[in-house]
């Protein structure tokens, strides 16, 4: 079985690379930019290519049976084409919310007909990085919406949901919605974030206007949709979804966990 996994140096694409060899994959294909950066395990055979670029992805997607699919709005129906015509036989799509932006990149795999599995994960832990410039200057973390409560997802486990949808039977016509193990509020993650760095610190909960503005250097015209996207989840909390402990047979990655694992980045 030959699987192909676009964008396999990016965030996630990398690490589903590195889960399908843990769990025995033997023809794994990858679909990266800059190939002689890639630097990809020893085994992985690696095509130059972009799905931001269809006519480089085809070449790739030759003798391909299952595909990981990378989401990009502009020419995701465009890509579910070519790997329909190209035989592919299940896609495996990194998604989100179904009610969200990221919906197109669903109807693009529904609409070839081939058997499918929609991965729909919610925010990333790794945006907590947003704090470290404030966590290496100091003890105080002036943030907002304190009270939002949402259920950060690893990347490690939404590649390990991943790997396992492309190389097991079962999950086709699945939708798994990916979040950690527990919601927490921004001001309990903060909390937290101290007892992975042996300190005390001090949550400052701004209001919208000014958090939008601390937010605006790095998030530019996205900042005040992100602040009302949190301020949602005050009332609203994101519930937690089982699916990667199902799917995984593991716990998912508490934040506590990642923010140990990634203590250095905040000192």
């Amino acid at each position: 079985m030959k699987i192909l996994v676009t964008g396999a140096t990016g965030n996630v694409g990398r690490l589903v690379v590195d889960e399908l060899l843990a769990l025995g994959a033997t023809d794994v294909r990858a679909l990266t930019a800059k190939p002689e950066a890639a630097r990809l395990p020893e085994g992985v055979e690696v095509f130059r290519g972009w799905i931001g670029r269809p006519a480089t992805v085809a070449p790739a997607l030759r003798d391909v049976d299952h595909l990981y699919l990378a989401p990009h709005l502009p020419t995701n129906a465009e890509i579910c084409r070519l790997a329909a015509d190209a035989g592919v036989r299940r896609i495996v799509d990194l998604a989100g919310a179904k009610d969200g932006e990221w919906r197109p990149i669903e109807e693009g795999v529904e609409a070839t007909g081939v058997p499918h599995v929609h991965l729909e994960p919610g925010e990333f832990l790794p945006n907590t990085l947003m704090w470290a410039a404030q966590t290496r200057a100091g003890d105080v973390v002036r943030d907002g919406c304190g009270e939002s409560s949402s259920a950060l997802i690893a990347l490690e486990d939404i590649a390990a949901v991943a790997a396992r949808c492309l190389v097991e039977e079962g999950h086709e016509g699945r939708s798994y919605e990916l979040t950690g193990p527990a919601s927490l509020t921004r001001r309990d993650r903060v909390a937290q974030l101290g007892l992975a760095l042996g300190r005390t610190l001090e949550y400052v909960d701004l209001p919208r206007e000014a958090f939008i503005a601390e937010l605006a250097p790095a998030m530019g015209e996205y900042a005040a949709w992100y602040v009302d996207g949190l301020a949602a989840l005050i009332d609203h909390p994101q519930p937690v979804s089982p699916a990667v402990e199902q799917v995984t047979g593991r716990p998912g990655t508490t934040f506590l966990e990642w923010a140990r694992a990634h203590a250095a980045d905040f000192r």
